[in-house]
């Protein structure tokens, strides 16, 4: 195998392998040799085909599974022996064209010779972690923090009780059936048998519901409600209907007494039980708000840190993929440029500057991993994937089986707990200051650095 250096630019390398025809020739006899003491051919005794025959017969395939096995050993072997990190995957082409070369080749008439072109990954020098001046916030639970989610509880398990010539007011339950129109048509979507909605939970467009403050059962009524102008389905958006309301009921809300019943109700002892129960789950949720908080400062400081060369594929790969969902986002909306403020060239630049972000820390990052042999291991990926499928109830077999044969969608649930495990060692070799401060203080810095 010969190989040459035909090009460099930056980080780019293009590379020209020739592999002699006769190292092609006595892979392919092999295959043959392989093929003639297991081959059964009608006329002819098993191990007793022709050389010239299974040649005429199984030739090209079986050049072509060495060609295709060739190419991708002595790649491999290439960038191996270069000592290179390729940022994807080369992109290799025959040359002289793959039809006439493969031919030439198969007839025993030319080497196998190929180009490759790709990206390699720069040298990154990793910053001394333990210089980081970090910050880990904590916020210890309030009885009011308690006593507001326990409260929270209790009107999330209100109750609704029909009463005979109740009035609708604000916080009931008004249970009817509905025909929407727009210039006297009926739209899609507009209809509803047996519809059920809380007065003051804005579950319907805005006028809907105060159309129904008043209204009792039995009593038909129209009401006059306008789609807003960014209504998701530009059909309705800014369109006035009138919704013919024919009330089957008018339901009072009952809301539980906060007590021990409350609490069993609930599938806990008591309402002691309940409190400590809730308080734990606060006290996750301000952990996980001040890890996010520091895991966004500790990216900042690296990024920051951090000036190499970045491959122009992987860049332009990140860029394309923000840039789709931002598309899709925009034509869900339906809202341009202009609604956010901005040009389309200064969004583009905007977003570029978050793909040259991303790339540059996943580099940072996967090299702090590799550096200090941090990997993920089976249960951290299988936990993962339980936890995939719990999201879907009912089709948890599907879940697995997409991961299964999609290798691609299993290293997206591995990137994320691989980022996880890197900022932990990064959090023990800087060793933040803890600093205690309140829970409306830690909410706001939370907010700062995930609006920035």
């Amino acid at each position: 195998m010969q190989v040459t250096e035909t090009a460099r630019d930056g980080l780019k390398r293009t590379l020209e392998v020739v592999v002699a025809q006769a190292e092609l020739g006595e892979r392919f006899s092999g295959r043959l040799d392989k093929l003639k003491d297991n081959v059964q051919l009608k006329g002819f005794r098993k191990g007793k085909v022709p050389m010239p025959h299974l040649k005429k017969m199984y030739g090209k395939s079986i050049m072509q599974e060495v060609l295709e096995e060739t190419v991708t050993n002595t790649s491999s072997q290439v960038i191996k022996d270069r000592n290179e990190r390729p940022a994807q995957q080369p992109k290799i082409e025959l040359i002289g064209g793959a039809e006439g070369v493969f031919d030439k080749i198969v007839a025993g008439e030319a080497d196998l010779a190929y180009t490759m072109s790709f990206e390699v990954l720069p040298p990154i020098p990793v910053m001394d972690l333990t210089t980081l001046k970090l910050e880990q916030l904590s916020a210890d639970v309030e009885p009011d923090a308690v006593d507001k989610a326990i409260a929270d509880l209790a009107e999330r398990n209100i109750s609704f009780d029909a009463e005979d010539g109740r009035a609708a007011a604000d916080s009931d339950m008004v249970t009817m059936d509905f025909v929407g129109r727009i210039d006297g048509e009926a739209f899609e979507g507009g209809s509803g048998d047996g519809a059920s909605l809380v007065i003051g939970k804005k579950q319907f467009i805005p006028g809907f519901e105060d159309g129904l403050l008043g209204v009792k059962a039995g009593e038909e009524r129209v009401i006059n409600a306008t789609f807003p102008a960014d209504y998701p389905m530009p059909t309705l958006a800014g369109k006035t209907a009138a919704f013919d309301v024919k009330v089957k009921s008018v339901s009072k809300p009952l809301k539980p007494d906060i007590d021990d019943a409350f609490a069993a109700g609930l599938g806990v002892e008591n309402l002691e039980k309940l409190k400590e129960l809730v308080g734990a789950q606060i006290k996750r949720e301000y952990d996980q708000a001040s890890r996010l908080k520091l895991k966004r400062e500790i990216l900042d400081a690296l990024d920051k840190a951090h000036s190499f060369e970045l491959p122009a594929s992987l860049v332009d790969f990140e860029f394309q993929n923000i840039w789709t969902q931002l598309e899709n986002n925009l034509k869900a909306t339906n809202k341009t440029f202009a609604d956010e403020g901005k040009t389309e060239d200064e969004a583009r630049a905007e977003y570029r500057g978050i793909a040259d972000r991303r790339v540059r820390l996943g580099l940072v990052i996967g090299e702090i991993g590799e550096k200090n042999k941090i990997t993920v291991t089976q249960d951290e990926l299988r936990r993962a994937l339980v936890e995939q499928a719990r999201r879907y109830p009912g089709q948890e077999k599907m879940v697995y089986d997409y991961y299964e044969k999609q290798p691609n969608a299993l290293a997206e649930l591995r990137a994320p707990i691989f980022e996880d495990k890197v900022i932990d060692h990064v959090v023990a070799e800087a060793k933040p200051v803890e600093k205690k401060v309140s829970r409306d203080e830690l909410l706001k810095q939370v907010e700062d650095v995930t609006e920035r």
